[in-house]
C-alpha cells in the first residue's frame, strides 16, 4: 500500500516545496488594503448618520447609521481575517492552511447581519405606532450622502460586487452554486453584502422620507425600515448556509467528486474512499483510497487528476491488494 501527496495545479504549493499549504483567494493582499480604506470612510458615515439621524428624527437614516456602524465593526473582523491568514499561511500549525479563515469571518459576519435586520425591523414597526417628527431638509440629504458614501465603498472594493451576485436557476443553478462555493472569497462577499445592504436602506430612507415630505405619507419611512430589514434577513441567511458548508466540510461540488471517481474506476480501478473539501477560495483538498490490481502508482492516478482546476491538495492512497 502506497500512499502519496500532490498538489497538481499551480494554485497549490511551488513545485519547490510540495507540502506548503497556502491556500488563499487570488488579490489576497489588495483586497484587505481596500478593505481598510472602506472602514475609514463607513466610521466617518457612521458618526455622521447616527448623530444626524437622531438630531433630525428619521428612523432610516438612524437605522442607515446603526448598520453603517455594525458593517464597520465587521469590516474590521474581515480585514483581521485578512491579515492574520496572510501573517499566518506558512504556520504549519494550521494542517491545511489559513484559507478557511474567511469564511469563518464572514459567518461571523453574516450572524451581524441578521441581527442588524431584526433590530431594523423591531424599530420600523414601533414608529408605525408611535411615530416621530422628521426634519427632512436635513435627513434627506444625510441619507444622500450615505448612499454616496457606499457606492464609493463598492467602487473601492472593485471585484467583490461579482461575489454578491445570486445564482442561476434550474440545473445551471446546482453548476453554478456549486462553482461559486468552490471559488467565492466569502469574506470578500460579507464585506460586500454590509455595503449592498447599507446602500438598499439608503435608498429606502429616500424614498421613504420624500414620500413622508411630499405626499404626507409619514407611515413611509418605518415601511422602507422594515423592508430594508426583511431584505437584509435574506442575504444574511444565504451568507450564512453557504459559509456553514465551508467550515463543515460539505462536499463544494458534487459533479467533480463523481468525475473523478469516473475517471479512476475507467481503467478498471475501484475507489475506495473519496474525500472532496475546500480549504480556501478557489482551493479544494481530497483524499482517495485505490484498489487496484495493475501496477499504477500514485503519480499516474496524480496525472489523472491533473486536468481538474482547483484541485490543490491531493493525497492518494494506492491498495494493490485489491482490498
Amino acid at each position: 500500500m502506497t500512499t502519496h501527496h500532490a498538489h497538481p495545479h499551480p494554485h497549490g504549493a511551488p513545485p519547490g516545496d510540495r507540502h506548503q499549504h497556502v491556500f488563499l483567494g487570488v488579490g489576497h493582499a489588495a483586497v484587505e488594503r481596500r478593505a481598510w480604506t472602506v472602514i475609514a470612510l463607513c466610521t466617518t458615515m457612521m458618526v455622521l448618520e447616527v448623530g444626524g439621524g437622531l438630531l433630525f428624527g428619521s428612523l432610516a437614516v438612524v437605522a442607515d447609521g446603526l448598520h453603517m456602524s455594525m458593517h464597520a465593526m465587521a469590516m474590521l473582523v474581515a480585514a483581521f481575517s485578512y491579515r492574520y491568514a496572510r501573517k499566518h499561511a506558512n504556520n504549519p500549525y494550521y494542517s491545511f492552511g489559513t484559507g478557511k479563515l474567511g469564511d469563518l469571518a464572514g459567518f461571523s459576519n453574516a450572524i451581524v447581519l441578521l441581527l442588524v435586520a431584526l433590530f431594523i425591523a423591531y424599530e420600523a414597526l414601533g414608529r408605525f405606532t408611535a411615530p416621530v417628527p422628521i426634519a427632512f431638509s436635513e435627513a434627506i440629504p444625510l441619507a444622500v450622502l450615505g448612499l454616496v458614501v457606499n457606492l464609493v465603498s463598492a467602487w473601492l472594493l472593485g471585484g467583490g460586487a461579482a461575489q454578491a451576485h445570486g445564482p442561476a436557476t434550474g440545473h445551471a443553478h446546482a453548476r453554478h452554486h456549486a462553482h461559486h462555493l468552490t471559488h467565492r472569497d466569502h469574506n470578500l462577499r460579507a464585506i460586500f453584502m454590509h455595503i449592498a445592504s447599507d446602500a438598499a436602506v439608503s435608498v429606502l430612507a429616500i424614498i421613504g422620507l420624500t414620500a413622508a415630505r411630499y405626499l404626507g405619507w409619514v407611515w413611509m419611512d418605518p415601511l422602507m425600515g422594515l423592508v430594508c430589514g426583511t431584505v437584509i434577513s435574506v442575504w444574511a441567511v444565504s451568507l450564512l448556509r453557504d459559509t456553514a458548508r465551508v467550515l463543515l466540510d460539505v462536499t463544494p461540488d458534487v459533479a467533480l467528486a463523481e468525475g473523478i471517481r469516473r475517471d479512476v474506476e475507467t481503467g478498471g480501478d475501484q475507489v475506495l474512499d473519496l474525500h472532496l473539501w475546500r480549504v480556501g477560495p478557489g482551493h479544494l483538498a481530497a483524499i482517495l483510497a485505490i484498489a487496484t490490481s495493475s501496477s499504477r502508482d500514485a503519480s499516474h492516478y496524480r496525472a489523472l487528476l491533473g486536468r481538474y482546476r482547483g484541485l490543490s491538495h491531493v493525497t492518494i492512497e494506492v491498495d494493490r491488494a485489491g482490498g
